[in-house]
């Protein structure tokens, strides 16, 4: 009695051992996901959830390689299956005919997509330049995404709408208004009379003014105020005025007209004055390469005389 053994054929041998342990996709989440805990590391605020995060991803890497290798396992044994199939059909002197994967019969099943063999019955009658049409089905992975978006849209109403666990879209937006509202009701607000405002050279305030010019303004105006698609900043013409009053004004109410948007809901009143009061010490610098005068020459007007002095004068 001999024994019998199943001869693989070498190209079969080398499609085995050549065939990657695992397919690139999943290679590539695994890749991916293998930073998760360093991202952690910097995002989390204690030591917990860093464990936390390194573990769900370690799990899940792990799940990753467990489902690849028991479809590489299970590819394995199909081609040995088939190799020992087709041995055994040319031993008993018959044609061996491959059986369709579980995928291509469930595939099948779900489409009725007609095989190849099979499209003389469904090929239509009419003809465009010798070119027929096919009475087939719509592909499978057309239908897979059809069917996909049914059932995402029905757990989306559920979740959103029936059941309530997630909040809407405008919900969400209300919760942030109201988070804004009390952020800024906690807010100090400090009242400035822009009508009693007074320049003054105060380095501090001219430097918290420039960090907002430069965050806020210098798109329009350049970081020295020379002005691009706003007016030049540093010359002795303006198109709205050039006292401090008008300057503030302007910034806290914009200029709708020309694009200016008002920074009042933006900025708080004191940080309107530290951006008035930079560009304040801009006026005259006139720096090199700024745009072409806009408006008009404006002049500080000399303060008039108290009353009382010009009285005092004419008694004496």
């Amino acid at each position: 009695m001999t024994e019998q053994t199943t001869k693989i054929p070498i190209k079969m041998k080398r499609s085995i051992h050549n065939r990657p342990a695992f397919s690139k996709p999943a290679l590539l989440i695994a890749a991916l996901l293998c930073p998760i805990g360093v991202l952690a590391q910097t995002s989390a605020s204690s030591g917990s959830q860093f464990v936390l995060y390194l573990l769900s991803g370690m799990v899940i890497v792990t799940l990753i390689a467990a489902i690849a290798i028991a479809i590489y396992v299970v590819r394995v044994v199909n081609m040995l299956t088939e190799q020992a199939a087709r041995e055994r059909a040319e031993r008993q002197g018959v044609a061996y005919k491959s059986q369709p994967s579980l995928w291509k019969r469930l595939s099948q099943r779900l489409t009725r997509a007609a095989p190849i063999e099979r499209e003389e019955e469904i090929l239509l009658e009419h003809s465009y330049d010798g070119i027929r049409e096919l009475d087939n089905h719509l592909p499978p992975w057309w239908k897979w995404l059809f069917y996909g978006t049914i059932i995402w849209g029905a757990g989306y109403l559920l979740v959103y709408h029936v059941m309530g666990l997630l909040p809407l879209s405008e919900e969400e937006y209300l919760a942030d208004v109201e988070r804004v509202h009390a952020m800024r009701a906690t807010r100090e607000v400090v009242e400035i009379d822009e009508a009693t405002l007074v320049f003054t050279p105060d380095e501090e305030i001219i430097s918290r003014g420039q960090a907002i010019f430069t965050s806020n303004c210098a798109s329009c105006h350049r970081n020295d105020g020379g002005g691009g698609i706003g007016p030049n900043l540093t010359d002795d013409y303006w198109l709205h005025g050039g006292s401090l009053q008008n300057i503030f004004a302007v910034i806290k109410n914009g200029v709708p007209e020309k694009g200016m948007i008002s920074w009042a809901p933006i900025l708080k009143p004191e940080e309107i004055r530290d951006a008035s009061f930079f560009v304040m010490s801009l006026r005259g610098s006139n720096v090199a390469g700024g745009k072409e005068p806009q408006g008009e020459l404006y002049q500080e007007q000399p303060e008039p005389a108290q009353q009382d002095s010009v009285m005092a004068q004419i008694d004496h």
